[in-house]
């Protein structure tokens, strides 16, 4: 302590250079925790209000549903027997119209193949003629002549050929089968017999 001239009394306080560093040190970290609590109390808030905010996002969701169903490709063919010719003689002749029908919901295009019997050797099937024209027998047009062991109309392997036919769905087609047995033909036939099936292929024409 100091008293002056007038009498009052001074304190002079001094702290060494190590004090003073020691003191300045203190101060700093303080600061710095001040600082970190800061931010921690910060990062805090921020991490709630951004917790707040998720939770009041509106949502929406609706939902589309299919369905498939397949369609179908039916064939029909009437009558179920095309003829019963018994007893004929060279120069006889007859004719049926075949009715081809589609009862599906598709388009189809169908072919014909044919098989006959030869059981007794003579060979009618090859004797016998047989004309098909598509509508009726009167005014149709020719797509087949030749014998009835041959008869065919396009080609039943998957995919449009040539002489298939085309049946839209709920529709149907004409075909007349006319034969004749040529009246050249000889005694060799007499009591000849054969028979004929005629198998319709069909398929769908949508993608094919």
């Amino acid at each position: 302590m100091i008293r002056t001239l007038d009498g009052s009394d001074i304190t002079w306080e001094y702290r060494t250079v190590d004090k003073l560093g020691t003191d300045q040190t203190t101060s700093r970290r303080r600061t710095r925790r001040r600082a970190l609590v800061a931010m921690l109390l910060a990062s805090s808030l921020a991490t709630v209000g951004a917790g707040a905010m998720s939770l009041a996002v509106f949502t929406d969701s609706k939902a589309s549903a299919g369905s498939w169903t397949a369609g179908t490709v039916i064939l029909g063919v009437a009558p179920a027997t095309t003829f019963t010719a018994a007893g004929i003689m060279p120069g006889d002749s007859g004719s049926q119209v075949v009715t081809v029908s589609n009862t599906g919901t598709g388009a189809l295009r169908y072919a014909m193949t044919n098989a006959t019997t030869n059981l007794d050797g003579k060979g009618l099937a090859t004797q016998l003629q047989l004309v098909i024209k598509a509508g009726t027998c009167a005014a149709g047009t020719t797509i087949y002549t030749g014998t009835l062991a041959g008869a065919f109309l396009g080609n039943p392997a998957q995919g449009a050929d040539a002489g298939d036919r085309a049946v839209a769905a709920s529709a149907s087609d004409s075909l007349c089968f006319a034969w004749t047995f040529p009246i050249g033909s000889g005694n060799a036939y007499q009591t000849a017999a054969t028979s004929a099936t005629f198998t319709f292929a069909a398929e769908q024409t949508a993608n094919n």
